[in-house]
Parts: C-alpha cells; sequence; structure tokens
C-alpha cells in the first residue's frame, strides 16, 4: 500500500516501504511542466537526496517518477513559453537543466513509470531517469521542431547517447509521436508493462538496485 508523504499542487510524494513514488499532478491533468513546477520539484527532489546523505550506507531508497493513466507530462507550458523574454527563456532553460541532473544525480536508482502521452520537457524528465518502463498505451514524442523551438533542458544530449545520434535526429527533426512499442525496439525505454509503477517496484528489490543505477545517464547540459 502506498502513503503519501508529501502532496503539493504540482506532485505527491508517496512512499512503498523503502521506495519513494513522485507522481506528477496539475489542476488541467496534464502535468504541465510550468516554472513554479520546474522550481518545486527541483527543491522536493534535493530534499529526498539530502534525505539519503547520512542513510545511503544503510539503505537505499529508489525514486519512482509517475504521473496519471493519460499523462505522464506533456511537458512545458507552450502558453507560458510564448511570453517569455529571451533573458526569461534562457532562465527557464538553466531552470530545467537543474531539475534534470538533480533528478540524473540522485544516489539510488530512478525509474520513470510512464502511462499515456510522454511529451517535450515531460520526455526530458524521462530520459533523466536511470530507467524507463512504459504502459502499452505510452505515448512518446518532442514535438518542439514542429513549434519552432528546441528543448533546453538536456535532452538533446542525454536521447543521442540511449538510442543513437540519427535515432535521436529523427525523432527530434521530425516531431512525431511513438507508441510504447517502437520505444522498446529503439531502447527509449527499458521495458513495457501494463501496470508501470508495480513493475518498477517489482525491479527495485535487490540486486536489481544496482543494475538500475549502472544504467544511469550522467548530467547533461544542451
Amino acid at each position: 500500500m502506498h502513503y503519501v508523504l508529501v502532496s503539493s499542487l504540482f506532485f505527491r510524494i508517496e512512499f512503498d516501504g523503502p521506495v519513494r513514488i513522485l507522481r506528477l499532478a496539475s489542476p488541467d491533468g496534464t502535468n504541465r511542466l510550468t516554472r513554479a513546477c520546474v522550481l518545486a520539484l527541483t527543491v522536493a527532489i534535493a530534499e529526498l537526496k539530502n534525505d539519503l546523505k547520512d542513510e545511503v550506507k544503510k539503505q537505499r531508497r529508489p525514486l519512482i517518477v509517475a504521473g496519471n493513466r493519460q499523462f505522464f507530462s506533456v511537458g512545458a507550458d507552450l502558453n507560458e513559453i510564448a511570453a517569455l523574454t529571451g533573458p526569461e527563456a534562457y532562465e527557464f532553460s538553466a531552470m530545467g537543466q537543474a531539475l534534470m541532473n538533480t533528478l540524473a544525480s540522485y544516489p539510488a536508482p530512478v525509474i520513470a513509470a510512464i502511462e499515456g502521452h510522454c511529451m517535450g520537457g515531460g520526455l526530458d524528465l524521462a530520459l533523466a531517469c536511470h530507467r524507463r518502463i512504459a504502459a502499452p498505451h505510452a505515448v512518446f514524442g518532442h514535438r518542439g521542431a514542429a513549434l519552432g523551438l528546441m528543448t533546453g533542458w538536456g535532452g538533446t544530449q542525454r536521447l543521442p547517447r540511449l538510442i543513437g545520434k540519427s535515432r535521436a535526429l529523427e525523432l527530434f527533426v521530425a516531431a512525431e509521436k511513438i507508441s510504447a512499442a517502437r520505444a522498446l525496439e529503439i531502447g527509449l525505454v527499458d521495458a513495457i508493462a501494463d501496470d508501470p509503477v508495480a513493475e518498477a517496484l517489482r525491479q527495485m528489490q535487490p540486486p536489481r538496485w544496482r543494475l538500475a543505477q549502472r544504467r544511469a545517464i550522467a548530467p547533461a547540459t544542451s
């Protein structure tokens, strides 16, 4: 059974034994990564990391990042982005990078449990996790090129390392959506499961913790 540890406008943190589950949330259910949300997530994950410092040698506390059944996250709020000035856009890019690097450097295994749409900055968030498990109905994409945008949150570095330069370039430039089955085929996700959170919990039992850590991707900037 999951117990709620922290609840906010943008997410809630649950625990299941030693595992922490961070569930993204937003009033419209799409889990948009607004500036306020990015800042709140960065602080929350940093606090979880700090809680681990004294315990890391005693007991690992893995982290699962999840959304809801329809949306893992659609990424940044496009209306918010459209209103940004040049300096504000640069600041927002740095904020996103800080969040992704905080997640990527988490001192215990991190698994993204993905259901529904995982798009744009939401995909960047999933890429910053050490492993990714998708539901069969999950959909992935980075639609920025179709909108005249390109991610500044490290996805341009992490995705090629994961699936190769040519496939990553195709995903970014074509701005097409791909299915969970295709994502598994090209190595974007590590597994498909009807219940990604349950599968992540299963995989996080020893000795899989060490395997998940070895799959981690180093922090990146774009």
